[in-house]
């Protein structure tokens, strides 16, 4: 087999630039105390810790007191869905979410409804999008929560998230967005989507894995998650990963000032959009508008299934996925592509092409004279 040349699959995980590696690098080896300890060890961990926090935050438009670090995404997803539970258990037991979010909101939810909660999965619409309309209508006095993500991880799709929160401000509901395919590749204010709790990951924009960020809108403090020796002010005890910290809060400033070459990118996954709908039977998913700049997705009429065409890729060297990297080995229609109105057959035979900076206009045409032959070689595996 051929190793892998092209690499398309960056809204999985992708490099870490050598700007955030350079710098974690100081806090594995000279630098590698704990943050908690009072020693000079500990104080260059702890300075280096609240430096990282303050860069998240400006990035954010938040204030530093309201960044808290995590092991990731699907963490921060959790802490802000349990913890907006606790904050709002007076008021009642409702939520109110979409059916095309991640794994690391839906399943904690359906958690949440085996202890008596109700929650209502509102249906967006072809292109992914959710209507502040229809999230009016299922917002009800007994609300706690919304939780819509800023933008589709399999897709693409960017909902219009300050509209949506204005309708649930209405209510008096706290509001939620999982930001982790948005943050790092466009703009997102904390202050202007309005929101009260907002998670991103690292490895998404070029930062470390393993870590990630909950912001928490002041005045409320997220209510305690893991219990232990009280970092994180309380809310998230363990021994803080200071490279990754490092890492996340670097890469994130980088991907901030990459903005102004962002056209680029749109360039490319715009000629990758035009080449594969020249294949007989692609359709692209998600809006062809107000989408993300570096995600590319379809699906193929009379492909049985995304593995043979993600197999097929992988054997010359092009790596890509279906969706969400943590259910592509299932072989599952996509959920996502169901609840947007796909039927069964098209919403298993997707792929998602997710770009990087790194990419080049070379990569591109070459996966656009390959896919073709592949797409093909994949419909006549599946017959």
């Amino acid at each position: 087999m051929t190793q892998p040349r092209i690499y398309l699959d960056n809204a999985a995980s992708s490099p870490v630039s050598p700007l955030a590696l350079e710098a974690m690098w100081p806090f594995f080896r000279a630098d590698f105390g704990n943050p908690s300890a009072i020693h000079s060890y500990g104080q260059a961990a702890k300075k280096a810790l609240e430096e990282a926090r303050r860069k998240v935050a400006l990035a954010l438009g938040a204030k530093s007191s309201e960044i808290f670090f995590v092991s990731g995404g699907t963490e921060s997803d959790n802490w802000a869905i349990q913890s907006a539970v606790k904050m709002a258990k007076a008021k009642g037991r409702h939520i109110v979410t979409s059916a095309t979010e991640h794994n690391a909101v839906i399943k904690p939810l359906e958690e949440l409804v085996g202890q008596g909660y109700a929650v209502t999965f509102l249906r967006p619409d072809k292109l992914g999008r959710i209507d502040p309309s229809a999230l009016e209508a299922a917002l009800r006095d007994d609300t706690i929560l919304v939780s819509l993500a800023l933008a589709n991880n399999v897709v693409g799709t960017i909902l219009d998230i300050p509209a949506l929160v204005k309708v649930a401000k209405k209510k008096k509901v706290l509001f939620h967005t999982d930001a982790v395919q948005a943050v790092g590749h466009i703009p997102v204010n904390v202050r202007d989507l309005g929101v009260d709790l907002l998670s991103i990951s690292g490895h998404k924009f070029h930062g470390p894995k393993g870590v990630g960020v909950l912001f928490a809108k002041l005045p409320r403090l997220p209510h305690p998650y893991i219990f232990g020796g009280g970092q994180e002010r309380g809310g998230r005890s363990g021994t803080e990963n200071v490279p990754g910290a490092v890492g996340l809060a670097v890469a994130l400033e980088e991907a901030v000032r990459e903005f102004r070459s962002i056209d680029a990118l749109i360039a490319l996954r715009d000629r990758l959009i035009e080449g594969t709908l020249k294949i007989a039977g692609a359709e692209l998913t998600g809006d062809p508008v107000n989408r993300l700049p570096q995600i590319a997705s379809f699906v193929f009429s009379a492909l049985k299934s995304s593995v043979h065409l993600i197999n097929a890729m992988n054997e010359v060297g092009l790596c890509a996925s279906s969706g969400s990297a943590c259910s592509a080995a299932a072989n599952e229609a996509s959920h996502v592509l169901m609840a947007m109105g796909y039927p069964n057959n098209l919403a298993r035979a997707s792929l998602r092409l997710s770009l990087s900076r790194y990419n080049t206009p070379k990569e591109i045409q070459t996966v656009i004279e390959l896919l073709p032959s592949l797409v093909n070689k994949a419909r006549e595996k599946g017959r």
